[in-house]
């Protein structure tokens, strides 16, 4: 039998990080569908408009790779400016440096004996690996493990912005975990404090959400004053997101920004409105999962191959590109049902139609391939690098 460790082992080292080239170029009419693919002019404009926002308001971006789950995309970011990247998940920092990543944040906490060994193993072969603690014990285990190691770990407190998800609370209890880094953990070195605001990513209203923003935002700096007055030097503010990069440096909280979701765009960000209006277009839709009329059974319908397998919606639908008077459900695992209102255009069997994902970041973890493409033709495959990489 194989042995388990060895079995799991294998599966992070032989994840493609690379791009695959084709011999000629294919048409996008051409792919198989469901088929995930990227327009990169838009997703491009996308990048450079992020970098060149925050140079401008004096902040650097941190992209947050558990959107795209690519180091080929993480590559292209950092190429453009980013100091480095996010991960939510070990798993996901072991893919992003087996390709060529090495500034790399985890997110999230982690308290497991196998996930403190693969970190230990991240930060041996980067002193830019780093993660967030939200708790005093798990601080102490972390410095105990990195002892063992023989390695100065970067760690961040993780303020909770009264979301309650993880973080610790803001003010006296996250400046008591803040001394005890400085003051018991030799082997840890506090890098800075993390506030994740997720909670108001979606608020529909830019008004709405950038006073939302502000008022949970106060918390964090209120934090980082007491950390400086207890002479603690907080070198890095990290959080934020796509949903507030246009509020944060009007605040000037943040040194770095976290956001993912604006290389691609989806249907939910897209409804969250913006500064000029209730649209939120300041940067533009980049992905789609290109899908296939198969069926009529009804004149006023028609059906697609994408169903709940080719996109993931927390509650909204996906829609199909540059064709109103359509609505798109869900058919089911495999399928996805057009009702035909009144379509600007005529919609037959065999037409391949581009859609928008309703939540980019899980509909990309359903997919193995992007088809990244100029003016419709693919030269290049991108695996999904860390597609399921959830531990």
């Amino acid at each position: 039998m194989t042995d388990f460790q060895t079995f799991i082992d294998s599966t992070r080292t032989q994840v493609a990080v690379e791009p695959i080239v084709l011999d000629q170029p294919v048409r996008l009419e051409d792919l198989p569908t469901p088929a995930l693919i990227i327009d990169l002019d838009a997703m491009e404009r996308n990048l450079d408009k992020m970098q060149q926002h925050l140079a401008s308001a004096g902040m650097v971006l941190r992209a947050h790779t558990k959107m795209h789950k690519s180091p080929i995309i993480a590559r292209m970011q950092i190429e453009r400016g980013a100091v480095g990247v996010c991960a939510a998940k070990v798993s996901e920092a072991e893919v992003m440096m087996r390709g060529g990543v090495s500034n790399i944040l985890i997110t999230s906490p982690i308290v497991t004996d196998d996930k403190i060994s693969r970190l230990m193993k991240l930060a041996s072969h980067s002193e830019e690996i780093s993660i967030v603690v939200d708790h005093i014990a798990a601080a102490d285990r972390l410095n105990q493990a990195a002892s063992e190691a023989g390695i100065n770990l970067k760690v961040f407190i993780d303020l909770d912005p009264g979301l309650g998800r993880t973080g610790i609370e803001t003010g006296e209890p996250a400046l008591q975990l803040g001394k005890h880094i400085v003051s018991h953990c030799q082997s840890l070195q506090f890098g800075g404090l993390q506030m994740y605001i997720g909670n108001c990513m979606h608020i529909k209203g830019y008004e709405a959400r950038r006073d939302k923003y502000r008022s949970l935002i106060e918390a964090g700096i209120e934090t980082r004053r007491m950390f400086e007055e207890a002479g603690i030097p907080v070198p890095v503010f990290t959080g934020g997101g796509t949903g507030t990069f246009d509020i944060e440096p009007d605040i000037g909280a943040l040194t770095e920004l976290q956001a993912g979701s604006y290389a691609f765009m989806d249907v939910e960000y897209r409804d969250v409105g913006g500064q000029r209006g209730e649209v939120f277009d300041d940067f533009e839709t980049s992905l789609y999962v290109l899908v296939t009329a198969i069926s009529q059974p009804q004149s006023r319908m028609i059906t697609m191959d994408g169903g709940f397998k080719s996109f993931a919606s927390d509650s909204v639908q996906p829609e199909i590109r540059d064709v109103e008077g359509v609505v798109y459900y869900f058919g089911g695992d495999e399928h996805g049902m057009v009702r035909l209102n009144n379509p600007s255009r005529v919609i037959q069997i065999g037409d391949k139609l581009q859609v928008i994902t309703p939540h980019c970041d899980p509909t990309v973890n359903l997919h193995d391939y992007y088809y990244p493409h100029r003016n419709g033709l693919v030269s290049e495959i991108w695996p999904v690098s860390a597609r399921g990489k959830s531990q």
